[in-house]
């Protein structure tokens, strides 16, 4: 099949794309390399993929509509997964700006594109962190979702809602994938396992919100590629999907950083400190409605995922 995936320089695209092509599908990947974080490394990711037979790699920006026109231009696709997006609770309090272009604007032109290709189906990103403060663990796709506490999070919920209006407006197919707390290989420099395993092998110390109280149901990278090409491929899906994709298993992160620690063999500095602006105490995802209808069992424990990501980490830095 031939696929169309945006964000594939980016942490989830990089593997979802790379999956598709050892499964023999063609893909086109799209992405516009921004410079939220080191470039080089988005970069090295698509050197990856460029080297793979089936692969067609293309800077586009999605904000712009005539950018969008031209990628779907090179259709038609057998479907559309749109995981380019600004990432970042804290970063969309200094540049907000950056989340209306890149997750309000650039969807838009995903979701016009799609009607009037006739996408047979839209999979896109959404985030656990439309449940906000929601304190009922764990979260279910039918909790409220009204409140978010980060701009971050309602750029998601409007993703949500733009993706119903074009699913009941135009009958377009879309598949929403709630992703919680997503490591591993090739994951992004602001996220908690790579931030915890280069303090460590620095010797610094490690920033630890909350005083430690907070907890993520942290995902390793392969059970969600699983979930997101189920989403593209599994048959009688409804018109209109939401499903979280999570781990189904939250970790203290006190006891994310030990697990850390013990597995690169240092003892670890903590440096506590108060809640940040736009961030909750825990998450946690109710997966039943992923598993009885996409199949969805997430099988990496963090006892296998650190290791994995370590590995890479000390491979790719030359540590």
């Amino acid at each position: 099949m031939r696929w169309l995936v945006t964000g594939t320089a980016g942490f989830i695209g990089f593997h979802v794309a790379r999956r598709l092509l050892a499964e023999g599908h063609r893909v086109v990947g799209a992405d516009n390399f921004n410079d939220y974080y080191d470039v080089a490394l988005k970069r090295a990711r698509h050197a990856q993929l460029e080297a793979l037979p089936g692969y067609e790699g293309l800077t586009v920006e999605l904000a712009r509509a005539e950018e969008v026109e031209t990628l779907f231009a090179l259709g038609p696709f057998d479907g559309v997964c749109h995981l380019a997006a600004q990432a970042g609770v804290r970063y969309s309090l200094v540049n907000p700006f950056a989340y209306e272009q890149a997750n309000l604007a650039a969807f838009l032109c995903i979701l016009e594109a799609c009607r009037h290709a006739k996408t047979p189906r839209l999979v896109y990103a959404s985030s656990s962190s439309v449940y906000g403060g929601n304190r009922k663990l764990p979260f279910a796709e039918t909790d409220p979702v009204d409140h978010p506490v980060s701009l971050y999070a309602a750029t998601k919920k409007a993703n949500e809602l733009m993706a119903h209006t074009y699913t009941h407006l135009f009958g377009l197919p879309t598949v929403g994938l709630r992703f919680f707390t997503v490591y591993g290989p090739w994951g992004r420099p602001d996220m908690a396992a790579w931030l915890f395993t280069d303090a460590l092998l620095r010797g610094e110390p490690i920033r630890v919100f909350n005083h430690g109280r907070m907890s993520r149901d942290f995902t390793y990278i392969d059970d969600i590629v699983e979930g997101v090409v189920a989403a593209m491929t599994k048959p009688d899906l409804d018109p209109y999907e939401i499903f979280n994709l999570g781990h189904h298993r939250p970790e203290n992160l006190l006891g994310f950083i030990r697990k850390i620690a013990d597995a690169l063999g240092v003892e670890p500095r903590m440096e506590m400190c108060p809640m940040q602006p736009g961030d909750v105490e825990a998450t946690y995802a109710d997966i039943g409605r992923a598993r009885a209808k996409l199949g969805f069992a997430p099988r990496t424990p963090l006892a296998e995922g650190i290791p994995a990501f370590i590995r890479w980490f000390r491979d790719y830095h030359g540590r």
